[in-house]
């Protein structure tokens, strides 16, 4: 059927074919982007719990490029340059730098989901174009043939409604996939904010121990 359809009707589905690879390519490569990134971050939440403070916490980690990782550092940078803090003012700070921080890891790990959101949004039209097209065609032929035979007119209308299932099988898949990451995402956030809520709980006890003249 392809290869007798129209030219145009050709273009949608091969167009249509490649937005089902780039969704699948998406798919693989978000889910261990993300596999890798929650793994990470559950287990620096783990070493953060048990750190009893912000100086042991970073030293712990070491100094990779996680989201983790540069929250943490992004904290301990801040109390470096303030040797002699007022503590409301560097909770602000540290607040306000690890809200850019995890800003900056979100993004990160939505890159690729606007492809799988338009190629949702898009593929049945186009396959539907497709359809479309392909019967204007099948309707001139069945004109010029002067015959309503449907040997004559059931080959156009199967290439035709070819493009539209195409469409389908592109853009289901991506809606279903935007679907579950877009969840994943959301996981992640939540535990990038757990993150830096336990970066600023020890900000605010070795502030504690500093006020109270204990060695940190």
């Amino acid at each position: 059927m392809f290869m007798n359809a129209d030219i145009i009707v050709k273009l949608v589905m091969i167009g249509l074919v490649f937005a089902s690879l780039v969704t699948w390519t998406v798919c693989v490569a978000k889910y261990w982007e993300l596999f890798a990134a929650s793994r990470k971050a559950r287990a620096a939440l783990g070493l953060l719990n048990e750190a009893r403070s912000l100086a042991e916490a970073n030293q712990r980690l070491g100094r990779g490029e996680s989201a983790v990782e540069r929250l943490v550092r992004a904290a301990v940078q801040e109390v470096q340059m303030s040797p002699h803090p007022e503590p409301e003012g560097l909770k602000e700070r540290i607040a306000w730098l690890l809200e850019r921080v995890e800003a900056s890891a979100i993004r990160r790990t939505g890159r690729g989901m606007g492809l799988l959101a338009t190629i949702g949004a898009t593929a049945p039209f186009v396959g539907l174009f497709g359809t479309v097209w392909g019967i204007m065609n099948s309707f001139i032929g069945i004109s010029e043939a002067q015959t309503t035979n449907l040997a004559v007119v059931a080959p156009g209308i199967a290439e035709a409604l070819l493009a539209t299932a195409m469409g389908l099988i592109a853009a289901i898949p991506a809606v279903v996939i935007y679907n579950f990451f877009a969840r994943a995402i959301t996981g992640y956030r939540l535990r990038l904010n757990e993150t830096a809520a336990s970066v600023e709980r020890l900000v605010s006890r070795d502030l504690d121990r500093a006020a109270a003249g204990i060695r940190v």
